[in-house]
């Protein structure tokens, strides 16, 4: 089974269990285990992070990448342009890879929840301007090895070093 099959049947479970929102998409707020996608944007030889904000419910202030909650039945490409439209004003237009790494699991203390990650890696075709949306307060771009420098949200860096090891 491909990773876009083993996703389309973990959202398939998950849709079965779970409550969804008024316009389809699971609802995770309850549950104690999510499945989110952890897109890395490359161009050249960096990787874009974002700081996160204090109206997201975790990791406020906290260095991460784009992500979200795979909450709804749909292609991974079609997902990931959605959330880099979304969180930085990225199109579709502006990169030409997408290439899902391996998932891992992991529980985190903190959110009380146990996170299902598939780490993504997204190749830009150039430079691009960042449009951050209200998850976010500033973004700087880093060499892969330097993501050790930042308070990172856990993880960051597995889910890091999964979306380039392809």
């Amino acid at each position: 089974m491909d990773a876009e099959e083993e996703i389309r049947s973990l959202i398939k479970s998950f849709s079965e269990k779970l409550p969804h929102f008024h316009d389809g998409r699971i609802d995770y707020t309850h549950s104690d285990t999510a499945l989110v996608i952890t897109i890395f944007i490359c161009l050249d030889d960096k990787v874009l992070l974002l700081k996160r904000s204090d109206k997201v419910l975790t990791y406020k202030g906290k260095w991460n990448t784009v992500a979200g909650y795979l909450d709804e039945l749909c292609p991974i490409r079609e997902k990931v342009s959605e959330e880099l439209s979304e969180e930085l004003g990225i199109t579709e237009n502006d990169f030409s890879m997408v290439k899902i790494g391996a998932s891992y699991t992991f529980f985190d203390p903190l959110a009380k929840k146990t996170w299902i990650v598939y780490p993504v890696k997204v190749e830009l075709d150039h430079n691009v301007s960042i449009v951050l949306d209200w998850e976010h307060t500033e973004y700087t771009w880093i060499k892969p090895e330097e993501i050790d420098l930042f308070d990172t949200v856990p993880n960051a860096k597995v889910s890091l070093k999964k979306a380039l090891d392809f």
